[in-house]
């Protein structure tokens, strides 16, 4: 052997030195002959042979790392199969270790998604991945080096898992999601937002595989070199698939594939392989050029930023001002204490939504009442929130257990509120933020209470930072609160506040924030002391306050403090605020910000007050169903669908396409409509029927023969019969002829076929075919993760739809060309 494939590759250190993984190896194996419906990870106790001599010829091409072939070793997909996981995944270890062992290489327990999708959308619960993935760890962490996630597309399904991965054993784990050419995955998630999460959650590496070919991944991998502070990992497909003379392959060659991928050394990416139709000479290739421009990880100068996220929604602290609001916190307020305890949902909603609407950066969320299960509650208020909503969350609770509970289930990067300089609290506290990746917002407050000096402030606000060092949490997770006091009964501590709000700035490098509301407590005209503080605290460099959004008062200042100090050149931003709000118009309805009951009742805009058109968009199912009823006693049923629903469903689609809203959204604007749709059924059912109110246009849908994966095709199945279109959902993995016969039974015109891997494009080439034969006035829409729009030609398909909204558009267009006619 040569010398480059018998020398010890465990001396490679990540980060430091350029680390080569091996390519796909469903590649390999659809070369060797794997049958559709037949599991490759099976084949690591029935053909380990097999196995072992792919890991070989990946070895010999350089690969560092080789992958097990485990990547759909979940209980899920080996259902029916008669093998355990432990048998799967042990085997497995087995055959790679036995091949790395002979060329001094590492292994990686490959790890891909569940094919499940987690609640609100789905029906797999956080704690059913975290299973899952615990599993399959256990049974094969043991003989391995590091742990790959990889081509996942939800950020929650992607936390829960490294979250089980690090909980069960202590290898390093390397994780990569998959992007569209826009930088979004499939479940709307941004690159900021990953980056933010993966690396508060302790990934060794993280980056981007799958889904595109080299050169369309390269302003995505630079994007991401941009911004992490940890390796960045790269494994493309090898092009974009195409299919000719009956064959698939792709449409990047092992020359060009290499010379992309020494480019993404040049960027600094630190590890580097291949995925879909990247065989061993990709590998041998990519090896060649790279060391021959670098064989160690180029530096990069990442900027240290504190952020918080949501899969959709990034928010960074220290550019420009942040508005945490204030109002999604009971104290002093009866009817959000009654919504909280009867679980009035939709009422805490609205109250989120109009912050939203207020301009809002960051929801504060607590539930803190007495006699309350509140790790549960605000457990669920945050699904919730996030289910319709995009805005990063602060998670504020006196209570561990509560925190813990929702830093866990948080979608995303959350803010906890807070820690303190007390013993118990850093002990209780740093660990669960360390844990789950937070920001957390430490408080100058210790055992001996509120310091009135500064100094003594900024000793509290050091202490927490320095505690938080060290365990693990860096300073850029962190923010301190300097403590606002009543003006009425300790004004000379208001100058202290900020004196400490500007000396923990520049000698501790934090980002600050501060509760505003409690400095006007037992004074009248308090909106004017508030914003007045609000002004001086700016001036010493807060970053954030916890304010009433609907405050008009903060809202003037904050326009004006950003024009003085040349945040908002020209003047741009403040003479727009002036138009939009003038002087001669009346004050807003927004309560003060701090007027405890005052503040009590939600106030929504005049678009959406009322209006069922507003609540689908929201995804308000409770406010949906109330506004449709109202709406039912005013008009027929069919008027309500034509008038109301639909243009809803319309315009939330537009809003989806242009990329304003984002997959979870839609699929809660869909069952808030859903819900529409049962308060029109139930007076259908109690009345007398109208013309045209049927249930419409039938179309059947399908994953075909060989595929195994229908996320995509239940997403479209939900919008579709939110178009009152009556679905046959023929499940996936579904045969030609049954679809056929299926279509022939029911009278069906319209079919959706999807499939998401390359080797079941044969079986939708067949099924069309089938069903020119047999039903040629049949309509065929084809999608999926593989699907392009000259593949859908090659399947000979009517129509190609990239998205769940265009697949209805075109079977909308479909459906009414026939009425038509």
């Amino acid at each position: 052997m040569e010398d480059r494939i018998v020398e010890d590759r465990r001396r490679k250190r990540l980060g430091q030195d350029i680390l080569f993984f091996d390519g796909g190896m469903g590649t390999m194996l659809q070369a060797r002959g794997l049958r559709l419906r037949e599991l490759p990870e099976v084949l690591n106790l029935t053909h380990p042979d097999l196995i072992g001599s792919i890991h070989r010829e990946y070895l010999e091409a350089g690969a560092d790392f080789i992958t097990t072939n485990t990547f759909g070793a979940n209980h899920w997909k080996l259902e029916g199969s008669g093998r355990t996981v432990a048998e799967v995944v042990s085997a497995a270890v087995r055959v790679a270790r036995s091949a790395a062992d002979d060329f001094g290489a590492r292994v990686a327990l490959d790890v891909g998604p569940s094919g499940k999708v987690l609640a609100p959308l789905g029906d797999a619960a956080f704690e059913d991945i975290y299973e899952a993935v615990a599993e399959q760890v256990r049974a094969g962490a043991e003989g391995c080096d590091a742990v790959l996630l990889e081509t996942f597309t939800d950020l929650h399904e992607l936390k829960a898992s490294l979250l089980a991965v690090k909980d069960h054993c202590n290898l390093p784990v390397f994780a990569t999601m998959s992007f569209d050419e826009e930088g979004r995955t499939f479940f709307g998630a941004g690159i900021e937002s990953m980056v933010m999460t993966l690396e508060g959650l302790g990934a060794a590496a993280l980056g981007v595989n799958c889904s595109l070919g080299p050169v369309q991944l390269e302003p995505i991998v630079e994007a991401i070199c941009a911004r992490s502070h940890i390796p960045v990992m790269v494994q493309p497909n090898a092009g974009l698939p195409v299919m000719r003379g009956g064959a698939s392959f792709y449409d990047v060659t092992p020359d060009r594939f290499a010379d992309v991928m020494s480019r993404f050394a040049g960027m600094g990416a630190a590890v580097l392989g291949g995925c879909c139709g990247t065989n061993p000479e990709y590998i041998a290739k990519t090896v060649q050029a790279v060391n021959h421009r670098t064989r160690t990880v180029v530096p990069r100068s990442v900027p240290e930023t504190t952020g918080i996220c949501t899969p959709a929604r990034a928010v960074t602290f220290g550019g420009d001002f942040m508005i945490i609001g204030e109002r999604l916190n009971p104290t002093g307020k009866k009817a959000l204490q009654a919504a909280l305890r009867s679980g009035d949902m939709d009422y805490v909603l609205k109250e989120a939504l109009t912050q939203q609407d207020q301009g809002a950066h960051v929801l504060d969320v607590n539930v803190g009442l007495p006699d309350i299960d509140e790790p549960a509650l605000l457990s669920r208020l945050v699904m919730e929130i996030q289910g319709i909503i995009d805005l990063p969350l602060q998670l504020d609770s006196a209570n561990a257990r509560a925190l813990e509970a929702a830093a866990r289930i948080y979608n995303g990067k959350p803010l906890i509120n807070s820690v303190s300089g007390k013993e118990s609290s850093l002990h209780t506290v740093l660990p669960i933020v360390k844990k789950y990746g937070t920001c957390v917002l430490g408080l100058t407050l210790d055992d001996s209470g509120i310091p009135e000096s500064a100094e003594a402030r900024l000793a509290v606000a050091r202490r927490i930072v320095e505690e938080a060092e060290r365990i693990g949490i860096p300073r850029r997770d962190i923010l301190i609160d300097c403590l606002t006091l009543t003006a009425s009964a300790q004004q000379d501590l208001v100058r202290e506040t900020l004196k400490a709000v500007r000396m923990v700035r520049e000698e501790l490098g934090v980002r600050t924030v501060l509760g505003l509301s409690n400095v006007s407590f037992g004074l009248p005209r308090r909106p004017l002391v508030n914003r007045t503080m609000f002004a001086a605290a700016l001036m010493q460099g807060l970053d954030a306050a916890i304010i009433d959004p609907g405050d008009a008062g903060m809202h003037e200042t904050l326009a004006a403090w950003r024009l003085l100090i040349g945040r908002d050149r020209n003047a741009q931003d403040y003479i727009a605020y002036c138009e939009a709000h003038p002087e001669s118009a009346s004050a807003p309805s927004w309560p003060a910000a701090g007027a405890g009951a005052a503040a009590d009742t939600p106030n929504l805009s005049t678009a959406s007050r009322g209006e069922l058109a507003s609540a689908i968009a929201r995804g308000l199912k409770e406010e949906a169903a109330e506004r449709t009823r109202e709406l039912l006693d005013a008009l027929s049923p069919l008027d309500v669908v034509e008038k109301h629903i639909v243009p809803a469903l319309d315009a939330v689609g537009r809003d989806y396409e242009a990329k304003r809203l984002f997959l979870p959204q839609l699929i809660k604007s869909a069952e808030a409509a859903k819900a529409a749709f049962e308060c029109l059924r139930e007076r259908l059912a109690s009345g007398p029927k109208e013309g045209g109110e049927a249930p419409g246009e039938p179309i059947a849908l399908a994953t075909v023969y060989g595929d195994v994966h229908d996320i995509g095709k239940n997403i479209v199945k939900v919008i579709l019969e939110n178009y009152n279109f009556r679905v046959l959902d023929l499940g996936k993995d579904v045969p030609p002829d049954r679809i056929v016969a299926e279509v022939k039974r029911n009278g069906i015109r319209i079919v959706g076929l999807s499939a998401l891997m390359t080797t079941t494009v044969a079986s939708m080439k067949e099924t069309i075919e089938n069903l020119r034969r047999e039903c040629p006035e049949v309509k065929v829409i084809v999608g999926g993760a593989v699907l392009t729009p000259d593949l859908a030609r090659y399947v000979d398909a009517d129509h190609y739809a990239r998205d769940a909204m265009e697949a209805v558009r075109i079977a909308i267009r479909i459906s009414s060309a026939r009425k038509t006619a």
